[in-house]
């Protein structure tokens, strides 16, 4: 089947100008389309169908499938299939077109609450593996004044965080409307990420914030500089978020019991090999080369001093925690109401945040699939509890 006219509508509104991802700036890529071959047959027996974008975020999906560890944990998945945007993954997978995606985690609220999607958070993805990158020449924050900064989506914790530095540093974060030097305003855009360099490049935008590789290709093309990572403002924070559809948790237990082992296993083995981990990603998964995929994972704090003001934190770090805290949920939905966007909001209204973790967040599998991995320790994490730490 397929999305309603309606529903397409609204997740493309939700993430507006999170345009296509294409391998137009890298080379080619396997991308989704209407005519893809992934169906949305049923059965309890058919293949676990994976969607996913061209950027390390990934990582745990496709290091899961490469690495044999579905297969091992006797699932069987397709090759994952790679989506041209934010809103065609959105929209492919609440059409049933795929079972398992990794999702921004405001627009994973959006899809619960906004568009009343039958899906689950299962686990984080990854934690951290964002910057805002400004052109060459911007050392201080207040000189975005007047600029514009792109974001990948309206909902997207790129957003969430970016307005906290800016309004930090005394800027408004404005839409629909001209920045201002004089007014200390800064406007905001949704952007393709392959669209930010070119842009930054040629004096577009003074800034933009986004996922690697993408921020790490700036400084490898000397287009621009990594002004602070986001993890170094929302200590880490979850990105990217593995969300699986209801359908897969009830009628397919053992399917997404051993799915939520194989992702789990992947990113335990991720943490620990990043040169190989980016060689299992440049090779055949994502289109950058991999160069700029394995800088983005080993990010030097050495390097990055001036974009790091909290250095124990190693915000640097693109991060493989899969726990989903129920802090994290609460403070993104708090955050979330105070943020500029040119999207849906209504369904925040009425949103209590724990109630919000406690019904679209399911961490049964996840939990039990840390304890076969080695446990707490092999993630760095002390346990199911944590308190967040926001300081722009």
């Amino acid at each position: 089947m397929s999305a309603p006219l309606t529903t397409r509508r609204a997740v493309l509104r939700a993430g507006a100008g999170a345009a296509a991802l294409t391998g137009a700036a890298w080379g080619s890529g396997t991308l989704y389309s209407r005519t893809s071959a992934v169906g949305s047959g049923g059965g309890t027996s058919r293949p676990v169908r994976i969607g996913y974008l061209p950027i390390t975020d990934a990582a745990p999906l496709l290091v899961a499938h490469a690495n044999g560890y579905f297969d091992d944990a006797g699932v069987t998945v397709a090759r994952p299939v790679m989506f041209r945007s934010w809103a065609s993954l959105s929209e492919g997978f609440v059409a049933g077109k795929v079972d398992a995606i990794h999702m921004l985690m405001p627009m994973a609220l959006y899809m619960r609450y906004g568009l009343q999607a039958d899906v689950r958070i299962t686990a984080w993805n990854h934690t951290n593996g964002s910057a805002l990158t400004v052109r060459p020449g911007i050392t201080d924050l207040p000189q975005l004044a007047g600029e514009t900064v792109a974001i990948p989506a309206w909902w997207s914790i790129h957003n969430v965080v970016v307005q906290k530095l800016l309004r930090a540093a005394g800027l408004t974060p404005v839409m629909r409307e001209s920045p201002s030097r004089s007014r200390g305003t800064v406007a905001l855009v949704p952007m393709a990420p392959a669209d930010m360099l070119p842009a930054l490049n040629n004096g577009v935008i003074g800034g933009y914030v986004v996922a690697d590789p993408f921020d790490a290709a700036a400084e490898v093309r000397h287009v621009g500089t990594i002004h602070r990572f986001l993890g170094d403002v929302w200590r880490n924070h979850a990105c990217c978020v593995t969300m699986l559809r209801g359908e897969l948790l009830r009628d397919r237990p053992d399917q997404a019991g051993g799915f939520m082992d194989a992702l789990v296993r992947a990113q335990a083995w991720a943490r620990q090999n990043r040169p190989e981990t980016a060689a299992v990603l440049a090779g055949g998964y994502l289109p950058q080369p991999r160069p700029v995929i394995q800088r983005a994972l080993t990010y030097s704090a050495a390097d990055h001093a001036g974009a790091l003001h909290h250095p124990q934190w190693h915000g640097e770090t693109l991060d493989f925690r899969p726990y989903p805290y129920a802090s994290f949920t609460e403070e993104l939905v708090r955050s979330m109401k105070d943020t500029v966007v040119d999207a849906p909001a209504d369904f925040l209204g009425g949103l209590e945040p724990a109630a919000a973790h406690r019904e679209l967040v399911d961490d049964t599998l996840v939990t039990r699939s840390i304890a076969k991995a080695g446990g707490w320790a092999a993630f760095g994490l002390d346990g199911a509890t944590r308190t967040e730490e926001i300081r722009a």
